[in-house]
């Protein structure tokens, strides 16, 4: 090969690169600024897919038929007065001055056992019966007291009349007089004495036999005794309480005592289940505790279901005073969606969830600190029906 077929080859290859650099060129420009087109078409597709899907969440089309068929009630957020809430914690307890510690009163062994533990009994029923010597020797006592009222009641009618047939002196008569007093009081001595011990004269000829009954309507909470067992005199063998009213003790700290007050109305509330009554406080203690440093505080609860049970922990919520919310909606409109509060305001279609910030809550009232203006209408009641549509349609959008 000379040297013009190399300098000829030579520059047919540079101008094939040329060629391929200049139809190359073009291609790879056309297509980058089409890729970026495409993808921004794309984002902007996606994106308003997104937009799409949100505005699909939050809302819900319902038309006035179907508002009134799942019982929604429409109010407007305003502007209301919201009660201050203190709320302290505390504890169910037995009310004690229904709650009452049966004792015997005398040593005795157990004979028979009438009532078991959790049992409902009423005043005057049969609890447990004891077999007692010392109370057969108050009963013999009192046998003997009235054998002797009787006879000196005898002797006293025979000596009046001798002593009026002048047969015998009148101090006969003033004797035998004197004799039946005494034995009178021997007789009212002797059931003093079996009063106080809870029991009266024998029915029958079991003299020992120690009857203990309810003292009031209950339910027997503690029961230690069991058949054939000796039982000392100052023995707790039951322990009867009367459930249809309990108490709710709660700690008040020193800076909140001038907020706490002897007959306000407060809402008690359980902390293990859904569940709230109201009471009035009825104590509110003048110490504080030594190792608490708080002062204890009572409210008497009714509880004719026995749902408040003693050991219950609960939180007492004391109303302080009133304050004024710029806007305010029903403490049921709050919703929780996508993890945040929302109120589900009323437009054309039916309504949106629209997110807020929430200030105070006294339970009927929440204030709206963000997020809703005042005369906005919005779900007041039933608002948990949209969050299920809201549900609903998320589900089968994402499907």
């Amino acid at each position: 090969m000379n040297k013009q077929q190399k300098i000829t080859i030579a520059v047919m290859a540079l101008i094939a690169l040329l060629l391929a650099a200049l139809i190359l060129k073009p291609r790879g420009d056309t297509h980058d600024e089409e890729g970026h087109a495409h993808g921004e078409s794309t984002g902007r597709a996606s994106d308003a897919g997104g937009a799409t899907h949100a505005a699909a969440l939050e809302a819900v089309t319902l038309d006035e038929a179907q508002i009134k068929s799942a019982g929604i009630v429409l109010a407007k957020a305003g502007p209301a007065d919201i009660s201050t809430i203190l709320t302290l914690p505390g504890e169910i307890r037995f009310n004690e001055d229904r709650t009452a510690h049966v004792v015997p009163k005398l040593a005795g062994v157990v004979v028979a056992v009438h009532a078991e533990l959790g049992e409902t009994v009423k005043r005057g029923q049969l609890l447990a019966v004891l077999a007692s010597s010392a109370l057969s020797e108050q009963r013999s006592e009192l046998l003997s007291a009235q054998r002797r009222l009787a006879l000196a009641s005898t002797t006293l009618e025979r000596e009046r009349k001798l002593w009026q047939d002048k047969i015998s002196a009148e101090q006969d008569y003033l004797q035998a007089k004197q004799a039946m007093n005494e034995a009178d009081i021997a007789v009212q001595n002797a059931r003093q004495k079996l009063s106080v011990l809870g029991a009266g004269a024998a029915a029958g000829a079991q003299l020992n036999q120690l009857e203990l009954r309810a003292p009031f309507d209950g339910v027997v909470m503690e029961k230690h005794l069991a058949l054939g067992e000796a039982i000392k005199e100052d023995a707790n063998v039951f322990t009867i309480s009367d459930l249809s009213t309990v108490l709710a003790d709660f700690a008040v700290p020193p800076q909140d005592l001038n907020r706490v007050r002897v007959g306000e109305s407060v809402i008690v509330r359980a902390s293990a289940f859904e569940s709230q009554a109201s009471g009035k406080i009825i104590y509110v203690g003048s110490l504080l505790g030594e190792q608490t440093r708080t002062a204890n505080a009572r409210v008497a609860l009714p509880n004719p279901q026995r749902a408040w049970r003693p050991g219950l922990f609960v939180n007492v919520d004391v109303q302080s005073g009133l304050s004024s919310a710029a806007v305010t909606v029903a403490a049921d409109a709050v919703q929780t969606v996508d993890g945040q509060p929302a109120v589900f305001v009323r437009n054309a279609q039916g309504f949106v969830a629209q997110p807020v910030s929430l200030g105070r809550s006294d339970g009927k009232l929440t204030e709206i600190l963000q997020g809703l203006q005042a005369g906005a209408t919005y779900a007041a009641a039933n608002s948990f029906v949209l969050k299920a549509e809201l549900g609903k349609g998320s589900a089968e959008h994402a499907h």
